[in-house]
């Protein structure tokens, strides 16, 4: 990127030269025309008079004739050099308010700030590369739960709206092409404060150059990229630090598991929503013969799903280039087409093409040959969110809000991710107990999580840790109110994480060891009030009761002699 001093020179380098041209002609010809001092000798002014009269004079400030008064070819001479000083600096001005209206000027000035700003980080933060449906959704979640983003865009009407929308933390942005590794290194892919970057490009090859170009300048950053073709996830998936979320696949796998594991579906979705939200609700999707409209790559995951549920379907696409397939209707969307594609006897329809009002159209013609149906729609245009409202159907498919999600999810929570994996492959009653816990801590409330990490070195752990081997620091204990120890936090343990060792669930009277790392979930809040364990010194009876024990040989002494006095 040119940076805008060099820019500055180069436009500025004729107007320069024309002033320059003007001021030394007229301190050269001022210099050596003859006149006359205050005595009546012939005499010059030299150079150094010259072209301090000739600073005053281009300058329009006109100090008057000195060291004496000019002769009348000197007064000439002047004349001429107002006139072409005049035209001279004219032009200039007028190059510079050109400049500043031109707009690679104004971007390389924007770039400029926009990199000094962030070099200047001193606190961690998200790099986000689009500012799409998807990256709006993602910064405003990262934002309400305390992140600090820098975001980089490649429409400048979509950054402009950036500074009309409500942050708390405003993040810092610039309207620039994510491709390029000079805009990455601006925003902060190198920089020590740079967490993660999330890649959210319109399209796949777009996200796979960013990724890989995010890769290439900074191996160990962490990254998080969308794709959905099949292509761009096998040329990701060699990059080791490169994580690849599909709403695609999310969503079908949460139809799976809504035919099979409606209550796993159901913790997950609780704990995966947007924190302090309303918890979501159930799906339960009636199983049998489904209808889905449009089978491009959205449509195969979906009928991939209902495949593995036992659930039978048939597909409608009109696009002539699919290769034909047995459950496939190569034709329109009309009632004829619907119809024989057994809507009447079936259970559900899936309207996912890439356009809202065919989706719209197909959900209406359904449900007038069947009106039980249940209706998944997909949602591509956050402009149609009220069209799409309006067919009240049973189930939405917004991109954006899956991919934001699972992106923030994966930021924010990263040991929620193995809890999830352990709770799909569990067999027993985890699902239960973990819901049974979440309603008692957050009622209907999508809870805020944090990981406490239980380590030695913190000067609030230290003691509690070597207090007593016979009473050690339990589990519970990291839920006693720091302030006021008869209370109790709202509070639940959904895991612990012992080196590669998994506790689910924990009980309160679980004994914690140095290097522990437990995933809490809990009310907004609850995470400030029990990181308070770090630094307030804290032995077991401080916890516990609230009285902090004698620390120095001469209280534990009176203390001995209070205890033997009150004994006997």
């Amino acid at each position: 990127m040119i940076e805008p001093l060099f820019l500055i020179l180069r436009r500025l380098r004729r107007p320069l030269l024309a002033v320059i041209g003007s001021i030394a002609i007229s301190v050269l010809g001022l210099a050596n025309i003859p006149g006359i001092d205050a005595d009546g000798n012939p005499a010059t002014l030299g150079y150094f008079h010259a072209f301090y009269v000739m600073s005053y004079t281009a300058t329009t400030i006109g100090f008057g004739e000195v060291p004496y008064a000019f002769s009348e070819a000197q007064r000439l001479w002047v004349i001429f050099s107002i006139y072409i000083s005049v035209i001279s600096w004219a032009y200039a001005l007028g190059v510079v308010f050109h400049m500043t209206r031109d707009p690679a000027f104004r971007t390389a000035l924007a770039r400029s700030h926009f990199a000094t700003r962030v070099r200047r980080q001193t606190e961690p933060f998200i790099l986000v590369i689009g500012y799409g449906q998807s990256g709006t959704v993602l910064a405003r979640m990262l934002d309400r739960i305390g992140y600090n983003s820098v975001i980089v865009e490649l429409s400048p009407d979509r950054v402009a709206r950036i500074e009309t929308q409500e942050y708390q933390r405003m993040p810092l942005f610039v309207a620039g092409d994510g491709r390029w590794p000079e805009v990455l290194v601006d925003a902060g892919v190198t920089h020590r404060q740079c967490q993660t970057m999330v890649v959210l490009a319109g399209d796949d090859d777009t996200a796979q150059a960013v990724a890989i170009s995010g890769s290439a300048l900074n191996p160990n950053l962490r990254i998080i990229t969308r794709a959905r073709s099949e292509i761009a996830v096998v040329n990701l998936e060699s990059f080791h630090k490169i994580e690849i979320v599909n709403p695609y696949e999310t969503f079908a796998g949460n139809l799976g598991q809504d035919f099979s594991m409606p209550e796993k579906l159901r913790v997950a979705e609780w704990l995966t929503g947007l924190p302090g939200a309303q918890r979501p609700d159930v799906l339960k999707l009636p199983t049998g013969h489904w209808v889905i409209c449009g089978f491009g790559r959205f449509g195969r995951y979906t009928a991939r799903a209902l495949t593995r549920a036992g659930a039978t379907w048939t597909a409608i696409d009109d696009n002539p280039a699919f290769r034909p397939e047995p459950s496939l209707l190569q034709k329109s969307y009309s009632q004829e087409t619907l119809s024989e594609a057994g809507i009447e006897r079936a259970v559900g329809i899936v309207a996912c093409t890439d356009r809202d009002a065919i989706n719209l159209a197909a959900v209406r013609r359904a449900r007038a040959l069947n009106p039980n149906l249940f209706v998944a729609v997909r949602q591509m245009h956050a402009s149609n969110a009220g069209l799409v409202e309006a067919t009240q159907a049973d189930l939405r498919f917004v991109q954006a809000e899956i991919t934001s999600h699972e992106v923030r999810q994966r930021i924010t929570s990263p040991l929620l991710n193995r809890f999830l994996t352990r709770l799909r492959a569990d067999t027993g009653d985890l699902a239960q107990r973990a819901s049974a816990q979440l309603e008692a801590t957050v009622q209907d409330r999508v809870p805020f999580l944090w990981v406490f990490s239980g380590m030695a070195a913190y000067p609030g752990l230290r003691e509690a840790f070597e207090y007593d081997p016979e009473d050690p620091l339990r589990l519970g204990d990291l839920l006693v109110h720091p302030l006021e120890p008869s209370r109790t936090l709202q509070a639940t343990a959904l895991m612990l994480v012992r080196h590669d060792g998994e506790i689910l669930l924990p009980e309160p009277h679980v004994r914690l060891l140095s290097g522990d790392r437990i995933l809490f979930a809990g009310p907004k809040g609850i995470e400030a009030l029990q990181k308070l364990h770090y630094l307030t010194p804290s032995p077991l009876p401080l916890i516990r009761t609230g009285v902090e024990p004698p620390r120095s040989w001469v209280f534990r002494k009176l203390e001995a002699w209070r205890e033997a006095r009150a004994a006997r």
